[in-house]
């Protein structure tokens, strides 16, 4: 842990855990370092800790220093894509990596942090009744007892199925503001939540009381993009489908299919793409930074986080 992260969970104050695999693989640079720090910056501006995972030279990071960040954003260096299964093999390697959202979870919830923030969370693919590619993420969640706050599962997925996978795997989704779940770019998938909320406080309430169940994973907390930056769900659709015919056409696979059609979504786009998913990355951050405020407050109501 950096002594900046380490301070703060030991005096009960604040944290937000942050992903990395946006800076290595999920955004171009200097997109990718930029929107990094800012959703740092968005943390600290509402009163909590920014944590960015990594993985480097044999440790688990636990509030990654920017010099990390920076070798992570460098295409140079040629940083590897670690999720939580990835951890073991990468830390005898001694590779330098980024974090998806499973990683991530598990290096946070081994600090004792509770929430983090990402864009879109990996799901079902499209096509998984036969490729059988499910994102590791979903059953990170129904394991590791995490609140995760992001817009959704990434528009390329198949998101009826992601939904129902989360139902069968226990983890509750929670919509902030919202009934609907969101689509990453798009404001809602037209897919009815089980759960609502109004508020980082009521968010908060439900975050302590699901935690005090025992035997409780992780929960999904969702809000759509910025209004002014989300884009029609059918000129989503549209990309994508000719993104994943392309990808199809190039051979690409495995893991490296969602930033590949990301970016070529991104393209497609003129860049509208890619602005909400920076957008969205800052603002997603900055409601965690919200729960987490609140979440701390109940939790240590009679001023035990320390300041």
């Amino acid at each position: 842990m950096s002594a900046e992260v380490g301070e703060a969970i030991a005096a009960n104050r604040p944290v937000v855990a942050l992903e990395s695999s946006l800076v290595a693989q999920g955004l171009p640079p200097p997109d990718n370092l930029e929107t990094a720090l800012a959703a740092e910056a968005a943390v600290r501006q509402e009163g909590a800790v920014p944590a960015t995972a990594a993985v480097d030279r044999g440790r688990l990071l636990l509030g990654a220093p920017h010099s990390v960040l920076e070798r992570l954003a460098d295409p140079a260096a040629g940083a590897a894509k670690g999720a939580s299964r990835d951890l073991g093999p990468l830390l005898a390697a001694g590779t330098l990596a980024s974090t998806t959202v499973s990683a991530t979870m598990r290096i946070a919830a081994m600090g004792g942090v509770r929430l983090m923030a990402t864009g879109g969370i990996g799901g079902v693919h499209r096509g998984a009744a036969t490729s059988f590619d499910v994102s590791g993420d979903i059953d990170e969640l129904a394991a590791t007892a995490m609140a995760v706050v992001c817009s959704g599962a990434k528009s390329i997925l198949d998101l009826p199925a992601t939904l129902e996978l989360l139902e069968t795997r226990r983890v509750p989704v929670i919509g902030l503001a919202t009934d609907e779940l969101p689509a990453f770019y798009a404001t809602s998938a037209s897919l009815p939540l089980p759960h609502r909320v109004e508020s980082p406080e009521e968010a908060a309430q439900a975050l302590a009381r699901h935690f005090a169940i025992p035997g409780s994973g992780g929960m999904l907390l969702v809000q759509p993009p910025p209004a002014e930056l989300a884009i029609p769900a059918a000129e989503v659709e549209r990309w994508i489908t000719e993104a994943a015919a392309a990808a199809t056409a190039e051979g690409i696979a495995g893991a490296s299919v969602t930033p590949w059609i990301l970016s070529r979504v991104s393209e497609l786009s003129g860049g509208r793409a890619l602005r909400a998913n920076i957008g969205l990355i800052v603002n997603n951050a900055r409601m965690a930074a919200r729960i987490a405020v609140a979440y701390a407050a109940l939790r240590y109501p009679d001023g035990r986080a320390r300041a």
